[in-house]
């Protein structure tokens, strides 16, 4: 019983320390990017346009193209990755060759590396279909890459919506796709929202493929066929290029704080949804 008791402690202990180490190195890396840029952040250079490939001026072209980029592939990916989760979990049998096909093809695409999606994005949408360097270009090729992002989390989702809460719905008089609408859907959308929220993150975060599809004009987009340079497309040039660190360090600290604004406002919005917070 004693070792039963010694051994128990020390796995918890480990299991204390593997989850205060990654809280440590993310509070590292966010300090030093902070402790580097932050030098760099002024009213000037969040809302002025670059001028000098970036060495003078500000970053607001680039902040507008990677918020436009982020919106137009969640648009085209939301749809299709939350419908293709509700049809194999709630309409589709799950050892039918279709589901199989479905299931592989989002396993393999999540695998795939992002240069590759950028090369296929370059070849068939900037090239083929002669979209070009373009918001459309980027949008569509990043939407291809967080396809499985969204799909396999909205059918976890889905699939831990108690069945009970299905055959209550089916019981009283209610359609199956009034089931899946009022019931499954509310009942999992803590699920999907946290998809969607690692696929802005990536979307945010994503340099390779964009440099190839959206290219790295450093104007304001007007439309959906002018190209334009993401912050992450920015920061990567502006270091690997030599062109300022000083601005680099600066990109890279004010794409953190974007990625947290998101993701507490797509929390606030999920408490704001569920039963309890509608209840306050």
């Amino acid at each position: 019983m004693l070792n039963s008791n010694i051994q128990d402690r020390v796995i918890r202990g480990l299991m204390w320390l593997s989850g205060l180490l990654v809280v440590a190195i993310l509070f590292i890396i966010i300090a030093y990017i902070s402790l580097k840029g932050i030098s760099a952040i002024n009213l000037d250079f969040i809302f002025d346009l670059p001028h000098r490939a970036g060495k003078e001026g500000g970053i607001f072209s680039t902040i507008i193209s990677t918020i436009y980029l982020t919106l137009a592939s969640l648009i085209i990916a939301v749809p299709l990755g939350v419908g293709s989760a509700i049809h194999l979990e709630e309409y589709a049998r799950r050892d039918s060759f279709f589901a199989r096909l479905v299931n592989l093809a989002a396993e393999t695409l999540a695998g795939i590396p992002s240069i590759v999606f950028g090369l296929f994005g370059f070849v068939f949408f900037v090239i083929y279909l002669n979209l070009g360097w373009s918001v459309l270009s980027g949008s569509l090729t990043m939407a291809i890459m967080i396809l499985p992002t969204i799909t396999r989390t909205s059918q976890e989702a889905i699939l831990s919506v108690p069945a009970e809460y299905r055959e209550n719905s089916l019981a009283l008089g209610a359609s199956k796709w009034q089931t899946i609408s009022k019931v499954v859907l509310p009942s999992a959308l803590p699920g999907i929202i946290t998809g969607v929220i690692l696929s802005i993150g990536r979307a945010i975060g994503e340099t390779a493929a964009l440099i190839l599809t959206a290219g790295s004009s450093l104007g304001m987009p007007a439309g959906l066929l002018d190209p334009a340079r993401t912050m992450s497309v920015h920061l990567y040039i502006l270091a690997m290029e030599g062109i300022s660190m000083e601005r680099a360090f600066g990109t890279a600290f004010l794409i953190i704080v974007l990625i947290v604004i998101i993701n507490y406002l797509a929390n606030l919005s999920l408490r704001r949804m569920s039963p309890a917070g509608r209840l306050q």
